[in-house]
């Protein structure tokens, strides 16, 4: 069979992330694949120079903006019939460009915008139309989780199949540093710094347990914040008011080798949030041997069932604040654990669901 896939946001982070993941896996098979929005005298750094010169690969360039209005409605003709000759088209996220009229697989992660409130009423509507119209003009659907299979089918009243494929740590993480670096008195946040991020419980619980560890004459824990700054959103959680709180580092963007080594030598990652349709982050930190504590959200216990990590109760800052503490004391180093998941497995279920 011919796929066609959109590759137009490869080597972001995210959704970039995840189809970066999955190419080099769906390319190994005996099928033969069409790829929007790549271009051979442009190459992306995170896809392998091999990508580019496999024989059952053909580029497709395209410069149209995903989520723009000549994508949604005048999506040149010319490509789409290239795409049409193909025998499906798979879409890493829900966004399907007009004129496609193969069968189409979009890629719903989660429906963070409708669940939670980040984008207001216009912005909410805007991602509502999206969602719906992937669902209608799609085969199947894939996703990562239960939880945002189960979401997917309440809240867009979805009757389409909708298939849980996950997503996993990108394989730079995947292999521990070799020996381990010495751990260092650091915990660690990753993520996109918006509220549903849980940043609003985790910088007083730090604030209340550096207190305790000062107070009880431990070592002092520095919380490294790994994430642009310029992200923060004042209105909705009010965080600068906190910037400058004791204790508290803003990394800005790091490097893929900067952001292994870091979390390598951290004792503890937080993840606080508040809503996820997967949740990388810990899983990135286990496989790197270092501790997680994270919320008891519903994907978490999922996702993570028998692994080694810590629940809080989430936005409980007391709470959190404990764990962080009786996690700190612990003498115990954890080892590199097993990544659970993998873009191999993740493409090979994608493909299973098409064939």
């Amino acid at each position: 069979m011919t796929f066609a896939i959109d590759c137009r946001m490869c080597g972001k982070s995210g959704i970039g992330a995840f189809i970066d993941g999955i190419l080099p896996h769906l390319l190994a098979t005996e099928h033969q694949f069409l790829l929007l929005g790549l271009d051979d005298s442009h190459r992306i750094p995170s896809l392998p120079r091999s990508l580019y010169e496999a024989k059952n690969v053909r580029l497709l360039p395209c410069d149209v903006a995903a989520f723009s209005l000549r994508e949604t409605f005048f999506f040149p003709l010319a490509i789409a019939k290239k795409i049409n000759a193909c025998d499906a088209f798979v879409s890493p996220y829900c966004n399907i460009p007009s004129g496609i009229h193969v069968p189409i697989y979009a890629t719903i992660h989660d429906i963070v915008f409708l669940d939670v409130a980040l984008a207001g009423k216009i912005g909410t509507l805007a991602r509502k139309l999206f969602y719906r119209h992937a669902v209608s003009k799609s085969q199947a659907i894939f996703t990562v989780s239960e939880f945002s299979k189960g979401r997917i089918i309440k809240k867009l009243h979805c009757k389409k199949p909708v298939h849980v494929v996950h997503s996993s740590v990108p394989e730079y993480l995947q292999e521990p540093l070799s020996p381990l670096p010495a751990k260092t008195d650091t915990i660690i946040f990753i993520g996109n710094i918006k509220r549903h991020k849980g940043l609003h419980t985790l910088l007083p619980a730090f604030e209340s347990f550096r207190a305790q560890c000062k107070a009880e004459g431990l070592s002092l824990p520095r919380l490294l914040i790994v994430g642009e700054k310029n992200n923060f959103r004042t209105q909705d959680s009010g965080l600068f008011s906190l910037e400058k709180t004791e204790g508290v580092e803003f990394t800005g963007f790091v490097t893929n080798e900067k952001l292994k080594l870091l979390l390598s030598e951290a004792k503890i990652l937080v993840q606080p949030s508040l809503y996820e349709g997967f949740g990388l982050p810990p899983m990135e930190a286990l496989c790197c041997g270092t501790k997680a504590i994270v919320s008891d959200i519903a994907v978490f216990k999922e996702v993570y069932e028998g692994l080694p990590l810590t629940f809080f109760k989430a936005e409980d800052i007391a709470d959190l604040s404990q764990k962080l503490l009786s996690v700190w004391k612990e003498k115990d180093l954890l080892a590199p654990t097993k990544n659970r998941y993998s873009f191999e497995k993740t493409a090979a279920k994608m493909l299973s669901c098409m064939i």
